[in-house]
Protein backbone atom coordinates (compact mmCIF):
# COMPACT_ATOMS: atom_id res chain seq x y z
CA UNK A 1 0.00 0.00 0.00
CA UNK A 2 1.24 3.48 -0.86
CA UNK A 3 2.14 5.75 2.08
CA UNK A 4 -0.15 8.68 2.77
CA UNK A 5 2.58 11.11 1.65
CA UNK A 6 2.46 9.78 -1.92
CA UNK A 7 -1.31 10.10 -2.02
CA UNK A 8 -0.95 13.78 -1.02
CA UNK A 9 1.56 14.35 -3.82
CA UNK A 10 -0.87 12.67 -6.23
CA UNK A 11 -3.70 15.00 -5.14
CA UNK A 12 -1.59 18.12 -5.55
CA UNK A 13 -0.53 17.02 -9.02
CA UNK A 14 -4.10 16.15 -9.95
CA UNK A 15 -5.31 19.56 -8.86
CA UNK A 16 -2.61 21.24 -10.92
CA UNK A 17 -3.49 19.14 -13.95
CA UNK A 18 -7.17 20.00 -13.65
CA UNK A 19 -6.39 23.71 -13.66
CA UNK A 20 -4.09 23.58 -16.68
CA UNK A 21 -6.74 22.60 -19.26
CA UNK A 22 -8.36 24.75 -21.90
CA UNK A 23 -11.92 26.05 -21.97
CA UNK A 24 -14.93 24.09 -23.19
CA UNK A 25 -18.25 25.23 -24.60
CA UNK A 26 -20.11 22.17 -23.25
CA UNK A 27 -22.94 22.78 -20.79
CA UNK A 28 -21.47 20.09 -18.53
CA UNK A 29 -18.05 20.91 -17.14
CA UNK A 30 -15.24 18.55 -18.01
CA UNK A 31 -12.33 17.83 -15.71
CA UNK A 32 -10.21 20.63 -17.14
CA UNK A 33 -12.99 23.11 -16.30
CA UNK A 34 -13.66 21.81 -12.79
CA UNK A 35 -12.19 23.74 -9.82
CA UNK A 36 -9.03 22.12 -8.52
CA UNK A 37 -10.34 22.20 -4.95
CA UNK A 38 -13.39 20.17 -6.04
CA UNK A 39 -11.28 17.55 -7.84
CA UNK A 40 -8.78 17.24 -4.99
CA UNK A 41 -11.56 17.22 -2.37
CA UNK A 42 -13.52 14.41 -4.00
CA UNK A 43 -10.37 12.36 -4.54
CA UNK A 44 -9.36 12.94 -0.91
CA UNK A 45 -12.63 11.54 0.38
CA UNK A 46 -12.44 8.49 -1.90
CA UNK A 47 -8.81 7.78 -1.00
CA UNK A 48 -9.42 8.22 2.74
CA UNK A 49 -12.35 5.79 2.61
CA UNK A 50 -10.19 3.29 0.72
CA UNK A 51 -7.33 3.63 3.22
CA UNK A 52 -9.73 3.29 6.15
CA UNK A 53 -11.19 0.12 4.65
CA UNK A 54 -7.75 -1.35 3.97
CA UNK A 55 -6.50 -0.55 7.50
CA UNK A 56 -9.68 -1.97 9.07
CA UNK A 57 -9.35 -5.25 7.17
CA UNK A 58 -5.66 -5.43 8.11
CA UNK A 59 -6.42 -4.87 11.80
CA UNK A 60 -9.18 -7.44 11.69
CA UNK A 61 -6.84 -9.97 10.07
CA UNK A 62 -4.21 -9.30 12.76
CA UNK A 63 -6.84 -9.81 15.48
CA UNK A 64 -7.84 -13.16 13.97
CA UNK A 65 -4.18 -14.23 13.72
CA UNK A 66 -3.38 -13.32 17.33
CA UNK A 67 -6.34 -15.37 18.55
CA UNK A 68 -5.48 -18.30 16.29
CA UNK A 69 -8.72 -18.08 14.32
CA UNK A 70 -7.28 -19.49 11.14
CA UNK A 71 -10.63 -20.19 9.46
CA UNK A 72 -11.90 -16.64 10.01
CA UNK A 73 -8.61 -15.23 8.71
CA UNK A 74 -8.97 -17.31 5.54
CA UNK A 75 -12.56 -16.10 5.22
CA UNK A 76 -11.30 -12.52 5.46
CA UNK A 77 -8.77 -13.24 2.72
CA UNK A 78 -11.59 -14.56 0.57
CA UNK A 79 -13.53 -11.34 1.16
CA UNK A 80 -10.48 -9.38 0.02
CA UNK A 81 -10.36 -11.52 -3.11
CA UNK A 82 -14.03 -10.73 -3.78
CA UNK A 83 -13.27 -7.03 -3.41
CA UNK A 84 -10.49 -7.43 -5.96
CA UNK A 85 -12.91 -9.14 -8.37
CA UNK A 86 -15.36 -6.28 -7.90
CA UNK A 87 -12.52 -3.86 -8.64
CA UNK A 88 -11.80 -5.61 -11.92
CA UNK A 89 -15.50 -5.63 -12.81
CA UNK A 90 -15.68 -1.91 -12.10
CA UNK A 91 -12.55 -1.28 -14.16
CA UNK A 92 -13.84 -3.28 -17.12
CA UNK A 93 -17.23 -1.56 -17.06
CA UNK A 94 -15.67 1.88 -16.70
CA UNK A 95 -13.21 1.60 -19.59
CA UNK A 96 -15.25 -0.77 -21.74
CA UNK A 97 -18.67 0.86 -21.58
CA UNK A 98 -17.99 3.32 -24.39
CA UNK A 99 -16.97 0.43 -26.67
CA UNK A 100 -19.82 -1.87 -25.60
CA UNK A 101 -22.41 0.86 -26.14
CA UNK A 102 -21.18 1.33 -29.72
CA UNK A 103 -22.18 -2.23 -30.64
CA UNK A 104 -25.43 -1.96 -32.60
CA UNK A 105 -28.07 -4.64 -33.11
CA UNK A 106 -31.33 -4.65 -35.12
CA UNK A 107 -34.29 -3.05 -33.37
CA UNK A 108 -36.36 -6.22 -33.71
CA UNK A 109 -33.70 -8.17 -31.82
CA UNK A 110 -33.46 -5.42 -29.19
CA UNK A 111 -37.20 -5.74 -28.51
CA UNK A 112 -37.02 -9.46 -27.62
CA UNK A 113 -36.94 -10.94 -24.08
CA UNK A 114 -37.47 -7.63 -22.28
CA UNK A 115 -37.83 -7.67 -18.47
CA UNK A 116 -40.50 -4.94 -18.67
CA UNK A 117 -42.87 -3.65 -21.33
CA UNK A 118 -41.07 -1.52 -23.87
CA UNK A 119 -41.83 2.19 -24.18
CA UNK A 120 -44.33 2.88 -26.93
CA UNK A 121 -45.87 -0.60 -26.81
CA UNK A 122 -48.57 0.15 -24.21
CA UNK A 123 -52.14 1.31 -24.72
CA UNK A 124 -52.83 4.40 -26.74
CA UNK A 125 -53.58 6.40 -23.60
CA UNK A 126 -50.01 5.82 -22.44
CA UNK A 127 -48.24 7.16 -25.53
CA UNK A 128 -48.41 10.89 -24.86
CA UNK A 129 -45.28 12.91 -24.48
CA UNK A 130 -45.90 13.67 -20.80
CA UNK A 131 -46.41 10.02 -19.92
CA UNK A 132 -43.36 9.03 -21.89
CA UNK A 133 -41.26 11.62 -20.10
CA UNK A 134 -42.67 10.49 -16.76
CA UNK A 135 -41.62 6.91 -17.41
CA UNK A 136 -38.17 8.06 -18.38
CA UNK A 137 -37.84 9.92 -15.09
CA UNK A 138 -38.58 6.70 -13.22
CA UNK A 139 -35.39 5.11 -14.52
CA UNK A 140 -32.87 4.58 -11.79
CA UNK A 141 -30.12 7.22 -11.52
CA UNK A 142 -30.93 8.47 -15.00
CA UNK A 143 -28.41 11.31 -14.96
CA UNK A 144 -25.68 9.52 -12.98
CA UNK A 145 -23.20 7.97 -15.31
CA UNK A 146 -19.68 6.68 -14.99
CA UNK A 147 -16.68 8.43 -16.49
CA UNK A 148 -17.87 8.05 -20.09
CA UNK A 149 -21.52 8.62 -19.45
CA UNK A 150 -21.62 11.61 -21.72
CA UNK A 151 -20.70 9.56 -24.75
CA UNK A 152 -23.62 9.22 -27.15
CA UNK A 153 -24.01 6.25 -29.45
CA UNK A 154 -25.07 6.75 -33.06
CA UNK A 155 -26.56 3.69 -34.74
CA UNK A 156 -27.98 3.58 -38.23
CA UNK A 157 -31.73 3.60 -38.74
CA UNK A 158 -33.33 0.34 -37.68
CA UNK A 159 -30.58 -0.45 -35.18
CA UNK A 160 -30.09 0.23 -31.49
CA UNK A 161 -27.17 -0.10 -29.06
CA UNK A 162 -26.59 -3.57 -27.63
CA UNK A 163 -26.71 -2.00 -24.15
CA UNK A 164 -26.65 1.67 -23.27
CA UNK A 165 -24.21 3.39 -20.95
CA UNK A 166 -27.02 4.02 -18.49
CA UNK A 167 -27.96 0.32 -18.46
CA UNK A 168 -24.31 -0.60 -17.91
CA UNK A 169 -24.18 1.76 -14.96
CA UNK A 170 -27.28 0.15 -13.42
CA UNK A 171 -25.80 -3.31 -13.98
CA UNK A 172 -22.57 -2.11 -12.38
CA UNK A 173 -24.40 -1.05 -9.22
CA UNK A 174 -26.41 -4.29 -9.13
CA UNK A 175 -23.28 -6.48 -9.25
CA UNK A 176 -21.52 -4.42 -6.58
CA UNK A 177 -24.38 -4.52 -4.10
CA UNK A 178 -24.98 -8.22 -4.79
CA UNK A 179 -21.48 -9.11 -3.60
CA UNK A 180 -21.75 -6.76 -0.60
CA UNK A 181 -25.15 -8.11 0.46
CA UNK A 182 -23.92 -11.69 0.09
CA UNK A 183 -20.99 -11.07 2.45
CA UNK A 184 -23.21 -9.25 4.96
CA UNK A 185 -25.93 -11.90 4.77
CA UNK A 186 -23.41 -14.69 5.31
CA UNK A 187 -21.85 -12.82 8.25
CA UNK A 188 -25.27 -12.29 9.87
CA UNK A 189 -26.09 -15.97 9.39
CA UNK A 190 -22.84 -16.96 11.06
CA UNK A 191 -23.51 -14.62 14.00
CA UNK A 192 -26.92 -16.22 14.50
CA UNK A 193 -25.27 -19.65 14.35
CA UNK A 194 -22.74 -18.64 17.00
CA UNK A 195 -25.56 -17.41 19.23
CA UNK A 196 -27.28 -20.76 18.81
CA UNK A 197 -24.08 -22.66 19.67
CA UNK A 198 -23.48 -20.41 22.68
CA UNK A 199 -26.70 -21.79 24.18
CA UNK A 200 -25.11 -25.25 24.19
CA UNK A 201 -22.32 -24.10 26.51
CA UNK A 202 -24.36 -24.96 29.58
CA UNK A 203 -24.81 -28.52 28.31
CA UNK A 204 -21.06 -28.82 27.81
CA UNK A 205 -20.44 -27.59 31.35
CA UNK A 206 -22.79 -30.26 32.66
CA UNK A 207 -20.42 -32.96 31.40
CA UNK A 208 -17.90 -31.92 34.08
CA UNK A 209 -20.34 -32.34 36.97
CA UNK A 210 -20.75 -35.39 39.22
CA UNK A 211 -24.37 -35.80 38.17
CA UNK A 212 -23.29 -36.38 34.56
CA UNK A 213 -20.64 -38.89 35.60
CA UNK A 214 -23.19 -40.73 37.70
CA UNK A 215 -25.79 -40.87 34.92
CA UNK A 216 -23.07 -42.05 32.53
CA UNK A 217 -21.77 -44.71 34.93
CA UNK A 218 -21.02 -47.94 33.00
CA UNK A 219 -22.54 -49.94 35.82
CA UNK A 220 -25.96 -48.43 35.13
CA UNK A 221 -27.87 -50.17 32.37
CA UNK A 222 -31.10 -49.09 30.74
CA UNK A 223 -33.31 -50.40 28.00
CA UNK A 224 -32.79 -48.65 24.68
CA UNK A 225 -36.29 -47.28 24.40
CA UNK A 226 -35.95 -45.69 27.86
CA UNK A 227 -33.16 -43.31 26.82
CA UNK A 228 -34.15 -39.69 26.16
CA UNK A 229 -32.59 -39.60 22.69
CA UNK A 230 -34.34 -42.70 21.38
CA UNK A 231 -37.63 -41.85 23.05
CA UNK A 232 -37.64 -38.35 21.49
CA UNK A 233 -36.95 -39.53 17.94
CA UNK A 234 -38.81 -42.80 17.64
CA UNK A 235 -42.49 -43.65 17.69
CA UNK A 236 -44.92 -45.74 15.68
CA UNK A 237 -44.85 -43.37 12.70
CA UNK A 238 -41.08 -43.62 12.23
CA UNK A 239 -41.55 -47.13 10.82
CA UNK A 240 -43.67 -45.84 7.92
CA UNK A 241 -41.57 -44.04 5.22
CA UNK A 242 -44.22 -41.43 4.34
CA UNK A 243 -44.96 -40.42 7.93
CA UNK A 244 -41.25 -40.65 8.70
CA UNK A 245 -40.40 -37.72 6.42
CA UNK A 246 -43.59 -35.81 7.23
CA UNK A 247 -42.69 -35.94 10.91
CA UNK A 248 -39.09 -34.87 10.21
CA UNK A 249 -40.38 -31.99 8.09
CA UNK A 250 -42.53 -30.52 10.86
CA UNK A 251 -40.02 -31.26 13.62
CA UNK A 252 -37.52 -28.79 12.15
CA UNK A 253 -39.82 -25.88 13.05
CA UNK A 254 -39.48 -26.68 16.74
CA UNK A 255 -36.31 -27.01 18.80
CA UNK A 256 -33.80 -28.38 16.30
CA UNK A 257 -31.20 -29.66 18.80
CA UNK A 258 -32.24 -30.76 22.28
CA UNK A 259 -30.08 -31.53 25.29
CA UNK A 260 -30.40 -35.27 24.67
CA UNK A 261 -29.33 -34.78 21.02
CA UNK A 262 -26.28 -32.78 21.99
CA UNK A 263 -25.08 -35.16 24.71
CA UNK A 264 -25.67 -38.21 22.52
CA UNK A 265 -23.78 -36.77 19.55
CA UNK A 266 -21.00 -35.63 21.88
CA UNK A 267 -20.70 -39.09 23.39
CA UNK A 268 -20.58 -40.71 19.96
CA UNK A 269 -17.93 -38.27 18.67
CA UNK A 270 -15.65 -38.80 21.68
CA UNK A 271 -15.93 -42.59 21.54
CA UNK A 272 -15.07 -42.65 17.83
CA UNK A 273 -12.30 -40.04 17.69
CA UNK A 274 -10.97 -40.00 21.28
CA UNK A 275 -10.54 -42.35 24.21
CA UNK A 276 -13.80 -42.98 26.10
CA UNK A 277 -14.13 -40.66 29.07
CA UNK A 278 -11.77 -38.03 27.59
CA UNK A 279 -12.21 -34.41 28.62
CA UNK A 280 -13.12 -32.69 25.39
CA UNK A 281 -14.99 -29.44 24.75
CA UNK A 282 -17.40 -30.51 22.04
CA UNK A 283 -19.10 -27.09 21.99
CA UNK A 284 -15.87 -25.30 21.04
CA UNK A 285 -15.23 -27.91 18.38
CA UNK A 286 -18.61 -27.17 16.79
CA UNK A 287 -17.85 -23.45 16.96
CA UNK A 288 -14.56 -23.98 15.09
CA UNK A 289 -16.38 -26.13 12.54
CA UNK A 290 -18.84 -23.30 11.97
CA UNK A 291 -15.93 -20.96 11.26
CA UNK A 292 -14.54 -23.46 8.75
CA UNK A 293 -17.92 -23.58 7.01
CA UNK A 294 -18.14 -19.78 6.98
CA UNK A 295 -14.87 -19.71 5.08
CA UNK A 296 -16.66 -21.57 2.28
CA UNK A 297 -20.05 -19.85 2.18
CA UNK A 298 -18.68 -16.29 2.27
CA UNK A 299 -17.19 -16.60 -1.21
CA UNK A 300 -18.95 -16.21 -4.57
CA UNK A 301 -18.04 -19.22 -6.69
CA UNK A 302 -18.34 -19.45 -10.50
CA UNK A 303 -21.48 -21.57 -10.03
CA UNK A 304 -23.13 -18.75 -8.10
CA UNK A 305 -22.14 -16.16 -10.70
CA UNK A 306 -23.61 -18.51 -13.32
CA UNK A 307 -26.93 -18.65 -11.44
CA UNK A 308 -26.91 -14.83 -11.36
CA UNK A 309 -26.41 -14.66 -15.12
CA UNK A 310 -29.10 -17.29 -15.74
CA UNK A 311 -31.59 -15.27 -13.71
CA UNK A 312 -30.80 -12.13 -15.72
CA UNK A 313 -31.38 -14.16 -18.89
CA UNK A 314 -34.72 -15.61 -17.77
CA UNK A 315 -36.04 -12.41 -16.17
CA UNK A 316 -38.44 -11.85 -19.07
CA UNK A 317 -41.69 -9.94 -18.74
CA UNK A 318 -44.49 -12.42 -18.04
CA UNK A 319 -42.26 -15.32 -16.99
CA UNK A 320 -42.33 -14.34 -13.28
CA UNK A 321 -38.72 -15.42 -12.86
CA UNK A 322 -38.35 -13.45 -9.62
CA UNK A 323 -41.21 -15.35 -8.02
CA UNK A 324 -39.92 -18.79 -9.03
CA UNK A 325 -36.35 -17.90 -8.08
CA UNK A 326 -37.50 -16.84 -4.60
CA UNK A 327 -38.94 -20.32 -4.04
CA UNK A 328 -35.64 -22.10 -4.72
CA UNK A 329 -33.81 -21.11 -1.46
CA UNK A 330 -36.98 -21.77 0.57
CA UNK A 331 -37.29 -25.29 -0.84
CA UNK A 332 -33.57 -25.94 -0.29
CA UNK A 333 -33.62 -24.84 3.37
CA UNK A 334 -36.76 -26.85 4.15
CA UNK A 335 -35.27 -29.91 2.45
CA UNK A 336 -32.01 -29.56 4.40
CA UNK A 337 -33.89 -29.16 7.69
CA UNK A 338 -35.89 -32.30 6.94
CA UNK A 339 -32.74 -34.21 6.01
CA UNK A 340 -30.92 -33.27 9.21
CA UNK A 341 -33.88 -34.28 11.33
CA UNK A 342 -34.10 -37.58 9.46
CA UNK A 343 -30.43 -38.25 10.24
CA UNK A 344 -31.08 -37.98 13.98
CA UNK A 345 -34.13 -40.22 13.66
CA UNK A 346 -32.20 -42.83 11.65
CA UNK A 347 -29.51 -42.87 14.34
CA UNK A 348 -32.14 -43.41 17.01
CA UNK A 349 -33.74 -46.22 15.01
CA UNK A 350 -30.39 -47.88 14.48
CA UNK A 351 -29.67 -47.81 18.23
CA UNK A 352 -33.06 -49.30 19.09
CA UNK A 353 -32.61 -52.10 16.55
CA UNK A 354 -29.00 -52.92 17.46
CA UNK A 355 -29.03 -52.98 21.28
CA UNK A 356 -31.39 -54.22 23.94
CA UNK A 357 -29.65 -52.28 26.71
CA UNK A 358 -27.24 -49.33 26.83
CA UNK A 359 -24.81 -47.97 29.38
CA UNK A 360 -25.59 -44.39 30.31
CA UNK A 361 -25.90 -42.34 27.12
CA UNK A 362 -26.55 -44.35 23.92
CA UNK A 363 -23.65 -44.58 21.48
CA UNK A 364 -24.40 -43.32 17.95
CA UNK A 365 -22.29 -44.23 14.96
CA UNK A 366 -21.79 -41.28 12.66
CA UNK A 367 -21.55 -42.12 8.96
CA UNK A 368 -21.59 -40.26 5.64
CA UNK A 369 -24.20 -42.72 4.42
CA UNK A 370 -26.85 -40.85 6.37
CA UNK A 371 -26.49 -37.87 4.00
CA UNK A 372 -27.69 -37.47 0.42
CA UNK A 373 -25.55 -39.60 -1.91
CA UNK A 374 -23.17 -40.17 1.01
CA UNK A 375 -21.78 -36.62 0.64
CA UNK A 376 -22.06 -34.32 3.70
CA UNK A 377 -20.41 -31.50 1.74
CA UNK A 378 -23.44 -31.40 -0.54
CA UNK A 379 -25.49 -29.96 2.34
CA UNK A 380 -22.94 -27.19 2.83
CA UNK A 381 -22.91 -26.35 -0.89
CA UNK A 382 -26.71 -26.17 -0.94
CA UNK A 383 -26.67 -23.84 2.07
CA UNK A 384 -24.07 -21.72 0.26
CA UNK A 385 -26.33 -21.55 -2.81
CA UNK A 386 -29.40 -20.68 -0.70
CA UNK A 387 -27.54 -17.88 1.11
CA UNK A 388 -26.43 -16.40 -2.20
CA UNK A 389 -29.95 -16.61 -3.64
CA UNK A 390 -31.43 -14.91 -0.57
CA UNK A 391 -28.84 -12.14 -0.77
CA UNK A 392 -29.60 -11.76 -4.49
CA UNK A 393 -33.36 -11.53 -3.86
CA UNK A 394 -32.83 -8.80 -1.25
CA UNK A 395 -30.45 -6.92 -3.54
CA UNK A 396 -32.76 -7.19 -6.53
CA UNK A 397 -35.76 -6.00 -4.50
CA UNK A 398 -33.97 -2.83 -3.38
CA UNK A 399 -32.57 -2.34 -6.87
CA UNK A 400 -36.08 -2.41 -8.42
CA UNK A 401 -37.47 -0.26 -5.59
CA UNK A 402 -34.86 2.46 -6.08
CA UNK A 403 -35.19 2.29 -9.85
CA UNK A 404 -38.93 2.91 -9.71
CA UNK A 405 -39.14 5.48 -6.92
CA UNK A 406 -35.94 7.53 -7.13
Amino acid sequence: MLPLYYWCVFLVGLGAAAGSGTGSSSTERELNQTPTWAVAGVCTVIILISILLEKSLHKLGTWFTERHKRALFEALEKIKAELMVLGFISLILTFGQSYISKICIPSKVADTMLPCKADGKHDASDTSGDEHEHRRRLLWFQHRYLAAAGTSTECKKGSEPLITVEALHQLHILIFFLAVFHVLYSAITMMLGRLKIRGWKKWEEETSTHDYEFSNDPSRFRLTHETSFVRAHTSFWTRIPFFFYVGCFFRQFFRSVSRADYLTLRNGFINVHLAPGSKFNFQKYIKRSLEDDFKIVVGVSPVLWTSFVVFLLLNVNGWHALFWASLIPLIIILAIGTELQSILTKMALEISERHAVVQGIPLVQGSDQYFWFGRPQLVLHLIHFALFQNAFQITYFFWIWVMNFS
